[in-house]
């Protein structure tokens, strides 16, 4: 690679980093190509992305960003897993192919600013998915009307209940 096509992976990883709300790093050493192929179509469809870049190049995009906080776990060969919407789903993706493939080590990452070591992204991967959080939401919001209405329903119900016991009791005297 000569200069300017190093200066343009490095603006583009830096705009990456830029609209990036998590990205995790990974050691992917031992794993064959066909692994990463299946590692990659995994991330690919759940638009997800997964590179692989020289330390030092992507040491230049950190310059300036948030994610500057990954500078010191850049050792050895890295892989590089980027999240622009929903980054549970990017944990979830490698922490679940991490434990079917134990060649690849979570090493850490960044989520909105703030570092993340191993422990911190297998965290991540076990928190529900947006998608869930909405459904669980709008269960609740459904839920109180749901039960208010219950209850005003019940009070005429007892009362019909009670004039239709009274009605039987007419119906047994005559």
């Amino acid at each position: 690679m000569n200069r300017s096509e190093k200066e343009a992976v490095v603006a583009q990883v830096a705009e990456r980093l830029e609209r990036a709300k998590a990205v995790v790093l990974t050691d992917f050493s031992g794993l064959k190509v066909e692994q990463m192929t299946e590692l990659r179509q995994q991330l690919r469809d759940k638009d997800l992305e997964y590179f692989v870049i020289k330390n030092r190049l992507f040491k230049r995009a950190l310059e300036g960003t948030d994610a500057g906080v990954l500078a010191d776990m850049l050792t050895g060969p890295n892989g590089f897993g980027f999240a622009y919407e929903e980054p549970v789903e990017l944990a979830k993706v490698l922490v679940d192919f991490a434990k079917g493939n134990p060649k690849l080590e979570i090493k850490g990452g960044y989520l909105e600013g703030k570092k993340l070591d191993e422990a911190g992204v297998t965290a991540l991967s076990k928190l529900p998915g947006r998608e869930q959080l909405l459904a669980m939401f709008l269960g609740a919001l459904n839920g109180v009307p749901r039960n208010f209405v219950s209850v005003l329903a019940q009070i005429p119900r007892s009362f019909l209940n009670v004039l239709k016991a009274i009605e039987e009791d007419k119906a047994e005297e005559a």
